[in-house]
C-alpha cells in the first residue's frame, strides 16, 4: 500500500486568509482579540479558529509576531501588492498558460467595462509602449 503524500502548504491565501490580511494591512500590527474585534462587527468569529488561521498565516510566510505581555502581535511580513502580484502570477500560469494576452483578452471579453476603466487601461498601454 503506497504511502499518501502530504500535500505542500498553499502559497495562496484562502478567503478567510484574505479577509485576516486584510485586516491586518489596514490596522499595521493586531493582536488576536484585535483582529476578533474587527471581524465580529459583521460576523461571528471564534477566538481560536482566528489564532490558528493567524499561525498557518506566519507560517506561509504572510505575517511576522512579537510578543506583548502575553498577547502576539502580528504584523505582515509581505505588503498587500506583493500578494497581488503572487496571486496574479499564479493566475496567469495555471490559467492562462503563463499568457498576458490571454488574461488581457478573457477579462476585456467577460467583463463589461466601462468607458472609464477602458481609458485607464488604454493609458496604462500606452505607458508601457513608453518602456519597451
Amino acid at each position: 500500500m503506497e504511502a499518501a503524500l502530504a500535500r505542500p502548504r498553499s502559497r495562496m491565501l484562502t478567503e478567510v486568509e484574505q479577509q485576516l490580511m486584510e485586516i491586518i494591512w489596514s490596522r499595521g500590527r493586531s493582536t488576536v482579540a484585535e483582529v476578533v474585534d474587527t471581524l465580529a462587527q459583521t460576523k461571528p468569529v471564534a477566538f481560536n479558529t482566528v489564532q490558528t488561521t493567524l499561525r498557518i498565516l506566519e507560517d506561509k510566510g504572510f505575517l511576522r509576531h512579537s510578543t506583548l505581555g502575553r498577547a502576539f502581535v502580528y504584523e505582515a511580513a509581505v505588503k498587500r501588492d506583493q500578494a497581488s502580484t503572487t496571486a496574479l502570477h499564479h493566475v496567469l500560469g495555471r490559467y492562462f498558460n503563463g499568457s498576458p494576452e490571454l488574461l488581457a483578452q478573457t477579462l476585456l471579453k467577460s467583463r463589461g467595462l466601462s468607458k472609464t476603466e477602458l481609458t485607464r487601461i488604454e493609458a496604462l498601454v500606452a505607458e508601457a509602449r513608453k518602456r519597451i
